[in-house]
């Protein structure tokens, strides 16, 4: 079940992909995120609220904002949620739980 959402979501980013050099999500220019990580009122909030909050970087918006768009893909939605920009967020504090320092 897994691997068919991830080869899914691997289909949707080659076909929003097609024609550049881009291969995957992680490989999104700041200049594209606009166009490409569109979010709904309630996850842009949510997303604003954590960066203000945190104090994150301009870095870390971007890759939290990434996750949240594959997350999104997995789902096959078009338009990044709260669910979406949850995950990422819970998956950022995870990496800095363990994986820094």
């Amino acid at each position: 079940m897994m691997r068919e959402k991830v080869e899914l979501a691997r289909a949707i980013q080659n076909e929003r992909y097609k024609g550049t050099k881009i291969k995957s999500n992680s490989e999104l220019p700041s200049s594209m995120m606009a166009e490409i990580c569109v979010m709904d009122d309630v996850a842009k909030s949510l997303l604003k609220n954590v960066f203000d909050k945190l104090g994150m970087s301009a870095r870390a918006y971007d890759r939290i904002l990434k996750v949240a768009r594959t997350a999104a893909d997995l789902d096959k939605n078009e338009v990044i949620t709260k669910k979406h920009v949850s995950m990422a967020i819970s998956y950022r504090s995870l990496d800095r739980k363990y994986w820094s320092g």
